[in-house]
């Protein structure tokens, strides 16, 4: 239960506004994806802080292998739809 979830093999399209600080869900186990929603808590994994640079829309990383959190970098192309809702091999 310390390794991240694969939550989706496919980013999240949000939209962000400017200077907003956001709390990006590291665990993979929110119901609010991307997004925290304090189910990291049984875990030793924490959300990770962050603000827009910008208003509008940006795609954030679902399966929380990204090498650029909390922005997808395509990392989620090496999961299959079977490892979705399963522990991955950690950050």
């Amino acid at each position: 239960m310390n390794k991240p979830v694969i939550s989706d093999n496919k980013p999240k399209k949000v939209s962000l506004s400017k200077d907003k600080r956001y709390f990006f869900c590291t665990c993979g186990r929110s119901s609010n994806q991307p997004l925290c929603d304090g189910s990291h808590k049984e875990t030793t994994l924490t959300p990770m802080a962050f603000s827009a640079e910008k208003d509008g829309e940006a795609w954030l990383c679902a399966c929380k292998h990204t090498g650029n959190a909390p922005y997808c970098d395509g990392t989620h192309k090496q999961f299959s739809d079977e490892q979705v809702g399963e522990e991955g091999p950690g950050a």
